[in-house]
């Protein structure tokens, strides 16, 4: 079942890219006390990922910012090592917090799984944009399957 508005957002844990290396950070640890913009993607380094959605939202970081939002972070499921690659090569630096769910165990505890095993990536994230505040759900846009239009950072901004 799909995570749904006035949902708390279930315990787990993600993992960011840090000098030091990979660190995990909690679902607690993100979210509570905290209003949070999550956008999520099939994966790094993929076309429409890149050239639109993670750069929309480092382009209106300051805007989302401006609204409220403490922290704007992009999920995948891919490893911290990619994710930090990704950062680093789309130059978000602390605009956006990378968080990988190397395993998919969290995308699939909000039921956002996207089989992608018939086009060679097997499990991933479907692409959405959700508005977290205090670890409870207040705004979930999910694109179909090839689509880009509800889950950009402008139609976030709007919704806040």
């Amino acid at each position: 079942m799909t995570i749904a508005v006035g949902q708390k957002i279930p315990s787990g844990k993600l993992k960011t890219m840090t000098a030091e290396g990979p660190k995990d950070i909690t679902t607690e640890e993100l979210f509570d006390g905290k209003k949070v913009v999550v956008f999520a993607l099939p994966g790094a380094f993929t076309p429409t990922c890149s050239a639109k959605h993670l750069p929309g939202f480092v382009q209106h970081s300051g805007a989302l910012k401006g609204k409220g939002v403490d922290t704007i972070a992009c999920l995948s499921v891919n490893d911290a090592f990619v994710m930090g690659a990704w950062g680093k090569d789309q130059a978000v630096g602390d605009k956006v917090l990378m968080l990988a769910d190397g395993s998919g165990a969290f995308t699939e505890s909000l039921g956002l799984t996207l089989d992608l095993t018939p086009n060679g990536m097997g499990k991933r994230s479907k692409r959405y944009a959700m508005i977290v505040d205090n670890g409870t759900v207040t705004a979930l846009n999910v694109e179909e399957p090839g689509k880009f239009e509800v889950s950009s950072a402008e139609a976030i901004t709007k919704l806040l």
